[in-house]
């Protein structure tokens, strides 16, 4: 009698619920220990959220796909008494959120949050994406709600897994794959991001607000040589650079900022522009920034324009570890080993740790006649 008791108080509790009768629920562990979960990975700039319940095996080993996961559809008997896919988890209704557009499987689907099903069968399942993100579980599922609906693979796997979990895996810049993993099983399903749309996007609306102030260069800066690295966008990256450029944004005088400008009227092919640019920001650049532009100018095979500016630097800043090694690269790079030798044994003593043993890796090469800079 007292079992039968309980049995009831838990009933009505449960009922309750359902009904949307208690108003304000204490905070209480999960029915059946099903603990809650979430997992936030970003894709790109995308966020994605998956929020879930994590069921136990609960030694139900070979019994859980087909049996307590039954394969497609079942008629619940409650709710919108339709034949329903698994909820993907337990308890509340699994959903996923994704801050931009995303494509599934190849397929598009509009940012949003969604109610996350599965349809079950041992060689595919079906992936469903609902619109209702918010009804309890899968007892109020309307096939008429769904926003996409993907085809995958289940695959077995040789570990098991108690607890029911999601987890990003094999991811890029623009992609990963989700894992559903539980008992021996898990379902996979790839997501694909517009990481360029979705990047130019964000900044063209970041640049109208607060993050685009004045004396903020950094920010348009940081737009344009994204465009300028990506080699996309490449006219509206200019735009950006001129503003970094400007005196209303505060970058007149930073090197990195006329670096970049630079950096993108060569990839439109404007390369004298380009060069001008440069020349006019030197003036600008620090011992270090002058010092590794150069050295790129000589993996460019442009020693000569290499050599003007390690001597400007040399001249503002002379006898230090960089200025010394810049020299000796500049001489180094128009076949004058000799004089290279001179600097780089300047540089020697000035070097610490790794960068002493690179030295005299330098020194060796030039007493043997060969090029520093290989």
């Amino acid at each position: 009698m007292k079992n039968l008791f309980k049995w009831c108080l838990l009933f009505i509790s449960f009922q309750l619920t359902f009904a949307g009768l208690v108003k304000a629920q204490l905070t209480v562990v999960p029915r059946a220990g099903n603990k809650k979960a979430s997992v936030t990975e970003q894709i790109g700039i995308t966020e994605v959220t998956i929020r879930y319940n994590r069921p136990g095996v609960k030694k139900r080993e070979d019994h859980i796909w087909g049996q307590l996961i039954p394969v497609g559809y079942t008629e619940l008997g409650y709710g919108a008494k339709k034949p329903a896919p698994w909820r993907a988890g337990a308890n509340e209704n699994t959903t996923i959120e994704f801050s931009t557009d995303v494509k599934i499987e190849g397929q598009g689907l509009p940012a949003g949050k969604y109610g996350f099903f599965v349809a079950y069968g041992p060689d595919e399942c079906t992936l469903i994406f609902s619109r209702n993100a918010t009804s309890w579980g899968n007892f109020f599922y309307d096939p008429a709600e769904d926003a996409l609906r993907v085809k995958v693979k289940p695959v077995k796997m040789d570990k098991s897994v108690e607890w029911l979990k999601y987890e990003f895996a094999d991811q890029t810049p623009s992609n990963a794959t989700v894992q559903l993993q539980w008992e021996k099983l898990m379902i996979p399903f790839k997501i694909d991001v517009d990481l360029i749309k979705t990047q130019i996007a964000s900044f063209r609306k970041e640049l109208r607000g607060d993050k685009a102030l004045p004396e903020s260069w950094e920010a348009w800066n940081q737009a344009a040589a994204w465009c300028a690295a990506n080699n996309t966008n490449l006219q509206e990256g200019l735009m950006w650079a001129d503003s970094a450029t400007s005196v209303v944004f505060g970058g007149t005088e930073s090197f990195y900022a006329w670096q970049t400008k630079a950096a993108i009227l060569d990839s439109l092919g404007r390369h004298n522009e380009a060069a001008d640019v440069m020349k006019n920001a030197m003036p600008f650049a620090s011992q270090i920034q002058a010092y590794t532009y150069a050295i790129g100018l000589i993996g460019a095979k442009k020693a000569k324009e290499a050599f003007e500016i390690l001597k400007m630097n040399y001249d503002k800043h002379p006898n230090s570890l960089f200025t010394n090694i810049g020299m000796a690269s500049a001489w180094s790079a128009l076949g004058d080993y000799k004089k290279a030798l001179i600097y780089a044994q300047k540089a020697l003593p000035q070097a610490k740790g790794g960068n002493k043993l690179e030295v005299e890796r330098n020194i060796k090469d030039l007493e043997n006649g060969k090029d520093m800079n290989n």
